[in-house]
């Protein structure tokens, strides 16, 4: 209440809800990007300028709820079209053009008479030199006609680095898998009920854990701090990712046809990462397992387990040799190749880390348009919105020293060749550079929202859907533009009043786009373009119901009601 004065307090005033934030809040609640990025498009033909807000895009649910809410919602719809398909789908590139055929065969001729000049001598190092440059603007142009990939591999060999081969031999604490020879398909078996005729083509959801680093309390932590190993759970994350890639291909070998899936990765409550896999087709659960227990990763790294400089000995970075030094005696570090060299020549080496599973695998058939199809879909999408340290809120103070504790072992873990941490272990990193500091990688496998896996969170094989995530929403959007009768041009523009972004490139069509400052002039206050943006999605939400149900359907101000 007002104070007698008429004014209220300080406190009061800390207890009113702030306006801008209240803003941010009613634009989440209707699906409106709260952190929009303004676009400046040029008509090139009139010169006419104006500013465009995209929404940003981000996954998280932290940063931009609504953003993250669409893009859980168009992985959710990947996964219920690829899951259970009965028919192989098809991936067909379309056919060059006349343009892209002319670029090449230009590219050809270019290319022939280079190598001629230079097999003969009959030319001198700045004509090939200017063959080379003409040979660097085709390939330029033919990138940008629309062709993928690159027209030759790269043939410098004096500057390109020996592929290091090893002995694909199993290891032998690791079982032997069985083999079927390969067919080329993607659906799995379909089968017959006899007494009624139904034809079912299910699938499976299987569920992959790592290896046990200790006994743990039912909130995750650990029961014992002191014996909990925490480097191998820092390792086996940081190297979770490439043991996923291993299993997929132990199981198309086992299969005996090309499995396609979908995988969500998650942490546990003990913040280990765990593996969600839908795969279109099924497998005897025996041979799940002994495919899990079969599957191993070994990184073949320099060893890390000896620390040779710490705290204020750290190696000097030496600008005239380009490398770093032991500060005391002065000598060389070996670098990333020497170290690879010597860990090459002796043959009593070990592999700095094996990654493995651990004996929990959960396999559990599913079958198309059932509820549990629908309850797997949506535990598959359920943390994608979520950082990995946030799947699971630290609420207890064990819990918190847990965290901390991993993320400890992790700072000084290096997390790839060109970690800063390999220093701490006498190793210069792959591409060492000045300033490098062990324990100070801004790699986000050492940040907290990570927790060591810095890998992709949703994991989709090529031919599940037959579709690309921008396939999928452009399916949306043609969707809703066929439901409120909207026609687009080819240059990518609909035909109402508030036209649709091009593609975001520097020229599209008849427009030319750019980034808008928000200090710019012409750009509103982000405030105001929130409330704008409310006002134009509850405008388009009537009139696709109006669409949809014209008999029940509501205007602007009714739907804002």
């Amino acid at each position: 209440m007002p104070t007698p004065t008429g004014k209220s307090t300080r406190a009061e005033r800390l207890a009113q809800p702030l306006a801008r934030e209240v803003a941010e809040q009613v634009a989440a609640d209707h699906g409106v990007c709260i952190r929009p990025v303004s676009l400046r498009r040029t008509d090139i033909a009139t010169g006419r300028t104006e500013v465009i807000d995209v929404p940003c895009g981000s996954t998280l649910e932290s940063r931009c709820p609504a953003c993250a809410k669409r893009k859980r919602s168009l992985r959710r719809t990947q996964c219920e079209e690829g899951w259970h398909l009965d028919t192989e789908p098809v991936i067909q590139p379309d056919p060059p053009t006349d343009a892209q055929r002319a670029w090449v065969e230009q590219r050809a001729m270019v290319t022939a008479e280079r190598d001629r000049l230079a097999a003969t001598g009959a030319a001198s190092a700045e004509d090939l030199a200017a063959l080379d440059a003409a040979i660097c603007d085709l390939d330029e142009e033919i990138t940008a006609s629309g062709l993928r990939g690159s027209v030759t591999r790269s043939t410098d060999t004096a500057t390109a680095k020996p592929r290091r081969v090893r002995s694909t031999k199993r290891r032998q604490d690791a079982p032997d898998l069985p083999k079927r020879p390969m067919t080329r398909k993607t659906v799995g078996r379909a089968y017959t009920d006899p007494a009624s005729g139904r034809v079912f083509r299910p699938s499976l959801f299987i569920t992959l854990t790592l290896d046990s680093y200790g006994r743990v309390r039912s909130d995750g932590t650990p029961v014992d701090f002191s014996t909990y190993d925490y480097r191998r759970a820092a390792r086996d994350a940081l190297h979770f990712s490439k043991l996923v890639d291993r299993f997929v291909q132990n199981l198309r070998r086992v299969a005996g046809f090309d499995v396609q899936y979908f995988a969500a990765v998650e942490p546990q409550r003990r913040l280990a990462p765990h593996l969600h896999m839908a795969t279109r087709g099924t497998l005897p659960r025996a041979e799940l397992r002994q495919i899990a227990a079969a599957t191993y990763h070994q990184v073949w790294w320099p060893n890390a387990d000896t620390v040779r400089f710490d705290g204020d000995h750290l190696p000097e970075w030496d600008a005239s040799a380009g490398t770093f030094l032991d500060p005391a005696t002065g000598e060389l570090l070996p670098t990333w190749d020497e170290a690879l060299d010597a860990l090459d020549e002796n043959p009593d080496a070990q592999p700095h880390h094996v990654v493995r599973f651990g004996r929990q695998v959960d396999a559990k058939g599913v079958v198309a348009g059932s509820a549990d199809a629908d309850r797997c879909v949506r535990y598959l999408a359920k943390y994608l919105t979520k950082d990995i340290a946030d799947c699971h809120a630290s609420e207890t103070t064990r819990q918190e020293q847990h965290v901390d504790r991993l993320l400890e072992a992790l700072r000084f873990e290096p997390c790839s060749p060109r970690c800063a941490n390999w220093l701490r272990y006498g190793v210069q990193p792959d591409e060492a550079k000045p300033g490098m500091r062990p324990g100070f990688c801004r790699s986000k496998a050492h940040r907290r929202e990570h927790l060591g896996y810095a890998g992709r969170r949703v994991l989709v094989s090529r031919k599940w859907s037959g579709k690309t995530l921008a396939d999928h929403k452009a399916d949306r959007l043609a969707w809703v533009l066929n439901a409120l009768g909207v026609t687009t041009g080819d240059d990518g523009q609909d035909d109402g009043d508030n036209p649709r972004p091009a593609p975001l490139t520097v020229a599209s069509g008849s427009y030319a786009w750019e980034l808008a400052r928000p200090t710019d002039p012409d750009v509103a206050p982000r405030e105001r373009r929130l409330l704008r943006a409310v006002g134009e999605s509850l405008k388009r939400r009537a009139q696709l119901a109006a669409a949809l149900d014209p008999e029940h359907s509501a205007t602007p101000e009714q739907e804002a009601a």
